[in-house]
């Protein structure tokens, strides 16, 4: 049955149709013959006891240059959709929390994907650690005696925001680096947030496998290979995508986290893995979708829909 969806995003029109995953969820939804509904976080907003959005009717095409097109603006109450997609990219800030106090007050009766409650209660650095046997050691402190003491300990460190994304931020700190003190006074000086240290997994150079979960259970993986020179290997700083499986590790990693992520509603969900590691769980605005789907000849974002036409009808 046809389901209204409403998706909350980044402006759409810089969007790269070959690479993100929120377009190819609006296509897969259109070809599914749902209703789209398009409005950016800022047209969120909660009026007299209602949780309205201003936006407009979507319709979307692959087609480059020419890939969307917008209805005109009005305002709509969003308990009357079935679906609102929670799309738009970190910072986790303020401003993202905000939008899940807001969503969550239409969730369930209208279902919002990822469940918005545990989007602000399983934060991507913060939710690895109920799994401390997956992940390498790790630190989240802000005071500088202790990431000096833990990089004394390991050595060679990653160091970086703790709601950072995107590999903004992202710093290795070898043996014979002097930068430390530096660096947390730069970080701290720009937020009162903690930092997140981990030990340095040399496997990073063979690639960093984004593994895609649906409902909590593993559908593929790609490997994200660094650029020459890069300790990052997120796509948009030159990150190379590769076509790669999943190992008994991988999957010994996604049984344990799967049936959190399912009980706790979080449907669309991609984690990242560094030889036999597991560094993040990404449940705000995972990507990996198109590339996936590519490599493995599969059409994941059907098996993402039919997991949400079956919760709403249930």
């Amino acid at each position: 049955m046809p389901l209204r969806v409403a998706i909350q995003m980044d402006p759409i029109a810089p969007v790269d149709i070959d690479a993100d995953s929120t377009f190819r969820l609006a296509e897969e939804a259109q070809a599914r013959g749902h209703e789209l509904f398009f409005y950016t976080p800022d047209r969120l907003f909660w009026e007299e006891g209602r949780i309205k959005a201003r936006g407009c009717a979507l319709e979307v095409r692959r087609e480059k240059g020419n890939h969307f097109t917008l209805g005109d603006e009005v305002e709509t109450d969003l308990s009357e959709w079935d679906v609102v997609w929670l799309r738009q990219d970190p910072p986790f800030d303020m401003g993202y929390i905000t939008t899940t106090h807001l969503l969550e007050r239409i969730h369930p009766q209208t279902l919002v994907v990822n469940d918005p409650f545990w989007v602000r209660n399983f934060p991507e650095k913060l939710l690895v650690l109920g799994f401390p046997e997956f992940i390498p050691p790790t630190l989240v402190a802000r005071d500088l005696a202790t990431i000096r003491a833990f990089k004394d300990r390991h050595g060679d460190i990653i160091l970086k925001p703790l709601y950072g994304n995107g590999g903004a931020g992202v710093f290795r700190l070898d043996p014979n680096d002097r930068n430390l003190s530096s660096l947390h006074e730069l970080f701290t000086g720009l937020s009162a947030e903690p930092l997140i240290a981990q030990k340095f997994l040399p496997d990073v150079s063979n690639g960093d496998k984004r593994i895609i979960l649906v409902d909590g259970v593993p559908v593929g993986a790609i490997n994200r290979v660094p650029a020459a020179g890069e300790t990052r290997s997120n796509m948009h700083v030159g990150g190379r995508p590769e076509k790669i499986g999943l190992t008994d590790r991988d999957m010994e990693i996604c049984a344990a986290i799967g049936p959190t992520l399912r009980d706790h509603g979080q449907i669309f969900v991609g984690i990242d893995v560094i030889g036999d590691y597991m560094t993040e769980i990404n449940v705000t605005s995972p990507t990996g979708l198109q590339e996936l789907e590519r490599f493995d000849n599969v059409n994941i974002a059907a098996r993402i829909w039919q997991v949400i036409e079956d919760k709403r009808a249930a």
